[in-house]
């Protein structure tokens, strides 16, 4: 927990730009608002609700979108928001089709009864997962100490494993959990109704191409309570999908010839790297659309290309002994 850091409701958003010299102790923590789209999230909702109800540091608003469920998720969060009035339940109609472009359009309806509320930082946080009570005030103190940072958030945890962060990108944020500067949440446009996903890739990426710097501080974690992308497929057929998305968000081929080739040794073996590698050229071969601008394609793309050449570089001087996983990035 960090202790130097606290919450004030008469905090100014001018706070927020003080040099990191001035954020020693007695330093305010941001302002900051909660939006958790949930579709049917009765079995996890509540530990997550418990999380946040315990946080050092809390939001000024937590609004929970339920995305048209059915399974008693609405009840769960009415009955904390009778006790807590600084969170809020917004129902979404129900809809026979399940895809992501349906999260954003849910995070959206939210994100519009914000916009004249005081806060100087926005998250989107899953509706299924936990973290330790330090937690926002953790990384509300990261968007103190460095003015540049657009967005910020931890690896996630997922039944015991996570990222290795000494080989993989700490530039990319896991949607999980997302904290946007406001400003740079306004810079990018949102979030971008993609069905296939990569929402939060496409948002953290227009956040560094718009200039702003993005981190994943490694030091905390959160816990994911259901394997991401599983919800309604096997293994292979999100391998397969990924692979799509990879292609269809402006991954450079030949990055994506490396990851395949490290996720053939990952769970499914060869499988995974199989179907992953046929999504994407399967993709490529049929000339599918690209789901983001030229100018995004092509900022990926040298992002991508920059980070093998300098993972070569390690290995040839010796620095990494074993492959990498390269992240979705």
């Amino acid at each position: 927990m960090i202790s130097d850091i606290k919450s004030d409701p008469e905090m100014r958003s001018s706070e927020l730009a003080m040099p990191p010299t001035q954020s020693g102790a007695g330093a305010v923590a941001p302002k900051f608002v909660l939006i958790t789209p949930a579709r049917n999230e009765a079995a996890l909702i509540e530990l997550t609700i418990q999380g946040v109800i315990r946080q050092t540091v809390r939001p000024v608003r937590w609004l929970i979108v339920s995305d048209g469920s059915t399974d008693g998720t609405d009840e769960i969060v009415k009955r904390y928001a009778s006790e807590h009035s600084w969170i809020e339940l917004i129902r979404m109609p129900e809809r026979q089709e399940r895809h992501f472009a349906g999260k954003v359009h849910a995070f959206n309806a939210a994100y519009a009864r914000v916009q004249d509320s005081d806060y100087d930082v926005i998250g989107s946080l899953d509706a299924d997962i936990t973290f330790d009570e330090g937690y926002f005030e953790f990384l509300l103190k990261k968007f103190v100490e460095n003015q540049r940072l657009g967005v910020a958030g931890t690896p996630f945890r997922e039944e015991g494993h996570q990222y290795d962060y000494r080989f993989t990108s700490i530039e990319h944020v896991s949607g999980a959990c997302q904290l946007f500067r406001r400003q740079c949440f306004e810079d990018v446009g949102g979030y971008v109704p993609i069905k296939i996903g990569g929402i939060d890739l496409v948002a953290v990426m227009t956040a560094r191409m718009k200039g702003w710097e993005t981190r994943t501080f490694p030091e905390m974690a959160c816990f994911h309570h259901r394997q991401m992308g599983t919800a309604k497929q096997t293994s292979v057929m999100v391998a397969y999908r990924g692979g799509k998305g990879d292609f269809v968000l402006g991954g450079h081929p030949v990055w994506e010839f490396f990851r395949c080739i490290y996720q053939l040794t990952q769970r499914p073996v060869l499988l995974g790297g199989m179907f992953r590698l046929a999504g994407f050229t399967g993709a490529m071969l049929s000339g599918q659309k690209k789901l983001v601008s030229d100018d995004l394609v092509r900022f990926r793309r040298a992002e991508q290309m920059r980070r093998l050449k300098d993972f070569a570089k390690k290995v040839t001087r010796g620095r990494i002994s074993r492959p990498s996983a390269p992240s979705a990035q």
